[in-house]
């Protein structure tokens, strides 16, 4: 427990300073991986093992330095145990980032270099989809190793995760209507969908079918031509910046993190904030900016759990109606979430962290699952 492997020395000192003594560490372990013949250079973070193996995707994305990768995978896999504990898995959190360009630098070799290493953990944690990956990589990655979800059905796996995903965020969107307008439905509400990728895109077809007006943007020019060819109805601007601008009743960040600054909550119209993106919050106090507006936050981690939630199914012999209906129970986690916000008088935020921190604490590191028979 607590050890930090590294495979270049010149890391050694960044990755201490942000493990041992920022106020996001408290990881157990930190492996950053190299794998010279195939170019893979990643970073896998276990934060947590006390409720079970960590559990938590893989994102292949071209980081601009070694030491922001490092970050991203601390922060990821420090949300993944808060994500898994709300969504009642008996699973820790973890993450793994690879360094590179996945249009380019991703091949099958370096993919089963990347699965070699998560074999080495030796079930400490179990791997899946995330951004700049897909079910083929988990396919590939799986032949290294049994610690793999977010496989092909052909593969014995579930498939794409991102389904309940979007399903999820859904369960919470509706939860916030109901505090926010005394109903749990978006009929009526205009919605910004912000990435229209693998999970806005399926968002987007829950909010048509309950009735809301939906307004879209993505960096993808395609990913727009998609969702708008699909459904005709849905509206479209240039990007992020606008649609923050355009009068909305609910932003749902569903692209990368850090999506709510200083900058972005001070432009808002909307009143409920609900989307799919990790660690949507840019910094410490964000949270407490969102609710000086009046505007509600539906913590991201606990609303885009269903991916989660469908890929630990999969460890079990995938049923996808089960992992529906424990999804479904998002809504529920969200306006107890709500409750405890008012009657703490924190931000929602605020109230998710405390929640989940009361589970992972009646457990102990040393969990059950990690002792011999």
């Amino acid at each position: 427990m607590g050890v930090t492997t590294v495979t270049d020395v010149r890391q050694t000192e960044s990755v201490i300073a942000k493990l041992f003594r920022s106020e996001q560490g408290g990881h157990e372990q930190v492996v950053l991986c190299q794998d010279r013949a195939s170019g893979l250079r990643a970073v896998i973070a276990l934060h947590s093992t006390a409720l079970g193996p960590a559990l938590g995707g893989t994102r292949f994305f071209p980081y601009a330095s070694d030491e922001e990768a490092v970050e991203d995978a601390l922060n990821l896999a420090r949300g993944m145990s808060y994500k898994n504990a709300l969504a009642g898995l008996d699973h820790g959190g973890g993450k793994a980032v690879v360094i590179g360009d996945p249009d380019t630098d991703k091949t099958e070799q370096l993919l089963l270099a990347y699965g070699r290493f998560v074999a080495s953990l030796g079930g400490r944690y179990v791997t899946a989809c995330d951004v700049g990956t897909y079910v083929a990589d988990m396919d590939v990655v799986a032949r290294e190793n049994r610690w793999t979800t977010g496989r092909s059905p052909e593969h014995g796996g579930a498939g794409d995760s991102s389904v309940l995903t979007a399903f999820g965020v859904f369960q919470g969107m509706r939860a916030a209507a109901r505090v926010q307008w005394g109903e749990p439905s978006l009929r009526g509400r205009r919605v910004g969908v912000a990435g229209v990728g693998k999970v806005g895109k399926h968002l987007v077809r829950h909010l048509v079918e309950d009735g809301a007006e939906v307004v879209v943007t993505d960096v993808r020019a395609g990913a727009v031509e998609a969702v708008t060819a699909r459904h005709p109805g849905v509206g479209a601007v240039s990007d992020a910046e606008v649609l923050v601008r355009t009068p909305l009743d609910v932003y749902a960040p569903c692209a990368l993190g850090r999506a709510l600054d200083d900058a972005t909550v001070a432009a808002l119209t909307a009143t409920v904030v609900c989307g799919a993106a990790n660690n949507q919050l840019a910094h410490p106090g964000v949270e407490k900016d969102l609710a000086g507006r009046g505007i509600l936050y539906a913590p991201d981690y606990v609303v885009n759990a269903g991916g989660v939630i469908q890929v630990a199914d999969e460890l079990h012999g995938f049923d996808f109606d089960r992992a529906k209906a424990k999804a479904t129970k998002i809504y529920d986690t969200t306006l107890a979430i709500f409750d405890r916000a008012k009657s703490d008088g924190v931000p929602p935020a605020v109230a998710a962290d405390r929640l989940a921190e009361h589970r992972m604490a009646e457990r102990t590191p040393a969990a059950e699952w990690l002792r011999p028979e």
